[in-house]
């Protein structure tokens, strides 16, 4: 199997594993009890909360674990806007954010009476600054915007974005599930007041992930019944998991990108398919973006029925978010940048890699398109 969808997922790093097991097997105390098991699993906490706090640059105790980040996601935007909605009801985001940033918006819209405004980009799908800063009004109280789009690759302008927000009421929450461990990120050099992350999409584990926020920021608990979290989120830490999770952060820090490699290679790849099968193509990739995601449409290719004939083939590619992966609906994403009617949105697949993907795989791909695509 040749695994290209490490949008979706990342394969957990031996490294990973290893840590996580020896937790379950030899570190099984509650971080909140006292008695000696207790402490050596608090200890093992709290040393996983300053290793990704030195990843990141910032104080550890800005840091909240959680179940991932579609939790994380909620907590700083449901929290927020509920404990901050006497300073004003209107919130910033962008058309192209993840399902889990898109539906919280509108759930407070619905049922709390927020005004939410959804920005599209421009035309050509390029998202400049001033398209979220010129949404700005006296009652906006939080704006956010992810870091990497999770279809695309596109990098948003959160710097300036950020930079902006320094003279303005509202807070910031930055959505960086596709963008670290991959690019360094540093929430207080993108003035990001929130910053969210998940595990497994950095070759840890599933079902962790975790949420940066500004020391002194007020907002409410989603969970409660416990005061694990510093009272933030209620529930037993899920030890072996966030352990694997500041051990991901840490390998793959380290690990060397070739992801630039593999975006040129395949690119030259399909100009040669197309030379030999006269079948065209183009990328829905709107600059700058990350070299490690390429959303390519094939005009007049059925992306469902190109979809299961690579899996045929072996090969593990998607037409967009995990999360919606399942439906009939058509991308979001390129839906905002196109038009509803634009038949670009049934045409497209996006391949993702991680710094473990090598050019064998796009080989592999390459060979099964060619395969595909060929006149016989």
């Amino acid at each position: 199997m040749i695994y290209l969808d490490n949008a979706a997922t990342t394969p957990v790093l031996s490294e990973v594993a290893d840590s996580m097991a020896t937790v379950l097997r030899e570190t099984y105390g509650n971080p909140s009890s006292i008695h000696a098991a207790g402490r050596n699993a608090s200890k093992l906490l709290r040393e996983s909360r300053e290793t990704i706090a030195k990843h990141l640059a910032v104080p550890a105790n800005t840091l909240t674990f959680t179940s991932g980040a579609s939790e994380a996601n909620n907590l700083a935007l449901v929290g927020y806007a509920l404990a901050n909605q006497d300073k004003g009801k209107h919130l910033v985001t962008t058309a192209i954010e993840h399902p889990s940033i898109l539906q919280t918006l509108s759930y407070l819209r619905d049922r709390f009476g927020f005004d939410v405004t959804f920005v599209k980009p421009l035309p050509d799908g390029t998202f400049p600054a001033h398209l979220i800063t010129d949404q700005l009004r006296d009652d906006t109280i939080l704006v956010s915007v992810m870091h990497a789009n999770n279809e695309t690759g596109q990098l948003l302008p959160i710097s300036e974005i950020g930079e902006v927000l320094q003279t303005h009421q509202a807070a910031f929450h930055v959505d960086a599930v596709q963008s670290l461990g991959k690019l360094p990120i540093h929430p207080e050099e993108l003035h990001a007041d929130f910053l969210t992350a998940s595990a497994h999409k950095f070759h840890g584990p599933k079902g962790i992930g975790f949420l940066y926020h500004r020391a002194g920021l007020h907002f409410d608990a989603l969970i409660h019944g416990g005061e694990q979290e510093d009272k933030r989120r209620a529930g037993t830490e899920n030890l072996a998991a966030i352990v694997g999770m500041a051990k991901a952060i840490e390998v793959t820090s380290q690990l060397p990108d070739k992801t630039n490699v593999l975006y040129t290679q395949l690119l030259t790849g399909l100009e040669t398919l197309k030379a030999k099968t006269a079948q065209d193509f183009y990328l829905n990739a709107p600059e700058p973006h990350l070299s490690s995601t390429l959303n390519i449409g094939f005009p007049n290719v059925n992306h469902d029925i190109l979809l299961t004939k690579l899996d045929l083939a072996g090969i593990c590619v998607s037409t967009g978010s995990a999360c919606t992966a399942g439906t009939v609906e058509p991308s979001h994403v390129l839906e905002a940048i196109y038009g509803k009617e634009s038949p670009k949105l049934k045409e497209n697949i996006r391949v993702s890699f991680s710094k473990r993907t090598q050019k064998e795989d796009i080989d592999a791909l390459l060979s099964a398109l060619y395969t595909i695509f060929r006149k016989d």
